[in-house]
């Protein structure tokens, strides 16, 4: 059904994927490793790929949101 839809709308316009998985990992995804190759031809047919070796904003964030919540614990010589 996905290949279908590479094939369908690719034709037509832009599309947009994006992985956080190297395409040596797609195996993982699909259930075969020829519906993978599959996928990949259709896919990168006429492509432009981008490998942004970047680290995640996301994760960062999600860093910064926790470090903001803990509350500031006190200096060991404070405490005593």
């Amino acid at each position: 059904m996905i290949l279908q839809g590479f094939d369908q709308h690719g034709h037509r316009g832009l599309v947009v994927i994006t992985s956080n998985l190297p395409f040596s990992k797609w195996e993982l995804i699909f259930k075969d490793a020829m519906t993978t190759a599959a996928a990949i031809d259709r896919l990168v047919h006429h492509s432009v790929i981008l490998e942004l070796n970047l680290p995640s904003y996301r994760v960062e964030q999600a860093k910064k949101s926790k470090a903001a919540a803990a509350p500031a614990e006190a200096p060991a010589a404070a405490r005593e």
